[in-house]
């Protein structure tokens, strides 16, 4: 049942990443232009003639810019709701408790940081740096989590593969940025001169209606959970910071070394 439960997730967050990514391109439903009505595209994605074989840097920057925004990371949002329910699973309170949830609160904010930043910022070398560091950050974080949960906790071969996602999709996430903004990766190390690296906000921000339906779904689906997660363990082990079946095995470990 655990399996279905989470396949169907990933089958539903990859449609739905899937759908929107295709709207976004196609601009109108056929009901839409057989209706004659003006077909009105997306602002975020220009306007490809029908006879054009080919396209141009611009429209091909565009098509990586909405496959990052409307697959990727709804599929990453759909991870870290996949990762909380593997730890409801293992009774996360009773087993690693609230130091393995800090982890992952930890965990949130190192990617929180990254993504703030390509919502809201220009991109240039100094925020390619904050995102890569961020995410070497978050890898170096989740081997830590990893290497704690082991100790009084299964990690699942379900959970093991939902965490290469959450560990995948943001290197691809900082790479696809990096390709979209070469000129910027290449002032990163030195190959090229990047005249403005100042902290601004973007000349062309997102849509609004986009970033907003982002943070709210970040919110509701990361933080919210993941407090929870909090909740629960302190309300099963008050004023503890490991239950003491993690307290005995982390005891144990220079003991057997």
């Amino acid at each position: 049942m655990k399996q279905f439960l989470l396949t169907s997730a990933s089958f539903v967050a990859i449609t739905v990443g899937a759908t929107l990514l295709l709207r976004s391109v196609s601009g109108a439903s056929p009901a839409r232009r057989e209706a004659g009505q003006p077909v009105r595209r997306p602002r975020i994605m220009p306007q490809i003639a029908p006879a054009q074989r080919g396209m141009s840097d611009e429209e091909v920057r565009m098509v990586t810019r909405n496959f990052l925004l409307y697959f990727i990371i709804p599929l990453w949002l759909a991870s870290g709701v996949a990762d909380w329910l593997c730890h409801r699973t293992t009774d996360i309170q009773h087993t690693t408790g609230a130091k393995e949830t800090m982890i992952h609160l930890l965990m949130l904010v190192e990617m929180g940081v990254p993504t703030l930043a390509g919502l809201f910022l220009e991109i240039n070398s100094p925020v390619l740096a904050l995102m890569i560091a961020s995410f070497l950050l978050h890898e170096a974080t989740a081997l830590w989590d990893v290497s704690y949960a082991i100790t009084a906790r299964e990690v699942s071969p379900i959970e093991q593969h939902v965490h290469s996602f959450l560990e995948m999709l943001p290197l691809m996430a900082v790479s696809f940025i990096a390709v979209m903004h070469w000129p910027k990766a290449l002032a990163l190390v030195g190959l090229c001169e990047d005249e403005d690296r100042s902290i601004r906000l973007k000349r062309d921000p997102l849509p609004v209606g986009y970033v907003a339906t982002l943070i709210g779904l970040i919110g509701l689906l990361e933080v919210l959970p993941y407090l929870e997660e909090m909740y629960r363990d302190w309300r099963a082990h008050p004023g503890r910071l490991m239950p003491p079946k993690a307290e005995r095995m982390q005891e144990a470990i220079p003991a057997a070394g």
